[in-house]
């Protein structure tokens, strides 16, 4: 795969506004909104995002001649100002005191003008960069209800709760910390609340799922990165990640001055591993990667609930998939994803469901998303374990990523896709609380982590 760097192409295609230390300026397609005003608004109603995004789709149609007028009247004024100041300079003006009178009065006509457009231009590309991408046909038309796909080791939701029925003695935080496998004192002293210590066959559990995942990856040739943990802000943003969430609640640690974020997933830096990027024609596609690393979560706990345990942590070990791809094939991906997904869990033998997730639990860059959401007796609901997003071009002309589209001379944004293969901490909380035996106090370990649990296949307290 041949790579050439962005920086002649990327400056034809800026029209407004100042790059960033990293980046060039995302390549909004305006012309996309004004041609289907209605898509983007049915998007925006029905995420149930705020009145005031449908507003600026209007204001971007409306103002949007409007600076194409001024525009043209600013080169209107040049080419005046031009013609003006050859005539003087070549001594063939009628009247060299009315042409120096008029450049004077173009002059003061022209300045304001440029700053007024600049000034239209600037606004209406920020209102079109703070739209959502639009929604896929297959999305759920209820946009609080999910769509149950497939119930996973289960038959349906009630077979899930008679076999392992909701009660606190299946508890996974007290279970570890009986077990000496989790510890949360000693962590909440040390560092706060929503942290912990994993310890003994509990941090194995955790190297076990890690190296389980990666392997799955690696069959179904994921190429693995270890990216960093701590990127620089603007690339969280291009990405679609917000400081602050709706209920204006933190969600990502930012380094005091440092314009830099810890990142709340692999996602971000495997999605800006190929930014400023044109692939060269003939690229393979789809490019897809397995990256490990640490997670971090600023928003934990803040709302209230699921503050014990491990089930809403600050710091967490995560494998994320990532794919770049071509429009075409990446609703077909997206299923690729899913249905690796279901494998694992199936594969871990823990009770689940797939959810194809409504409009309302859609992230501004997610064109569809995937859960899946696992049985935990012990919390008496189910929980998140995974999730799945094709974000078609979203991230791709924020990020600066093109192709060479085969047989054309135009270029094309790359779509990209993102899954989790592991989220360490919930697959630990489903893995005790559905595989606790009370009556022999064991735990037992699935038969695909036994390889990396030295060979064990129960955990016991010690």
């Amino acid at each position: 795969m041949l790579r050439r760097n962005i920086t002649t192409f990327a400056r034809r295609y800026i029209t407004t506004g100042k790059n960033t230390d990293t980046f060039y300026r995302a390549q909004i397609n305006i012309r996309d909104i004004i041609n289907r005003p209605n898509e983007y608004k049915t998007s925006i109603e029905r995420r149930q995002l705020p009145q005031e995004l449908i507003e600026d789709v209007d204001f971007i149609i409306k103002n949007r001649e409007i600076q194409f007028e001024m525009s043209r009247k600013v080169n209107d004024f040049k080419h005046q100002r031009n013609e003006l100041a050859e005539m003087l300079k070549s001594k063939t003006a009628p009247n060299p005191q009315e042409c120096k009178d008029k450049l004077k009065e173009i002059k003061n006509d022209l300045k304001p003008l440029e700053h007024s457009v600049k000034e239209l231009e600037e606004l209406i590309y920020t209102k079109a960069e703070n739209l959502p991408n639009l929604i896929d046909e297959t999305v759920p038309t209820d946009p609080f209800k999910e769509d149950i796909v497939q119930f996973i080791n289960c038959a349906s939701a009630e077979d899930a709760l008679n076999q392992l029925p909701p009660t606190e003695t299946y508890d996974h935080k007290t279970i570890g910390e009986n077990f000496n496998i989790f510890n949360f004192s000693t962590a909440s002293r040390i560092s706060g609340s929503s942290w912990y210590y994993l310890v003994g066959d509990g941090a194995l559990l955790e190297q076990a799922l890690v190296q389980y995942g990666l392997s799955k990856a690696r069959k179904y040739g994921y190429k693995m990165i270890a990216p960093p943990s701590i990127v620089k802000s603007e690339v969280v943003h291009a990405c679609g990640f917000k400081p602050n969430d709706q209920n204006n609640e933190k969600q990502v640690y930012e380094l005091e001055g440092e314009g830099k974020s810890l990142t709340g997933t692999a996602e971000i830096p495997l999605g800006a591993y190929h930014s400023s990027t044109v692939f060269e024609a003939g690229t393979d596609f789809p490019k897809k990667y397995a990256g490990v690393s640490r997670s971090y979560r600023a928003e934990a706990g803040a709302s209230g609930k699921d503050t014990k345990g491990l089930y809403r942590v600050h710091e967490f070990t995560k494998v994320e998939l990532f794919h770049f791809t071509t429009p075409e094939n990446a609703a077909e991906e997206l299923e690729q994803i899913k249905d690796l997904q279901v494998e694992i869990i199936s594969e871990l033998g823990l009770k689940a469901k797939l959810l194809n997730m409504p409009t309302s639990d859609l992230g501004s860059p997610a064109m569809k998303k995937y859960d899946t959401e696992a049985w935990m007796p012990g919390r008496g609901n189910w929980g998140e374990l995974t999730s799945c997003s094709n974000c078609g071009d979203y991230q791709s002309r924020r990020l600066g990523i093109k192709y060479h589209r085969q047989n054309e001379e135009k270029l094309g944004h790359v779509h990209t896709l993102n899954g989790t293969c592991m989220a360490v901490p919930r697959v630990i909380v489903a893995l005790v609380e559905q595989n606790y035996n009370p009556e022999t106090n064991e735990i037992s370990i699935p038969e695909v982590l036994r390889p990396y649990m030295d060979g064990k296949d129960k955990i016991i307290p010690n």
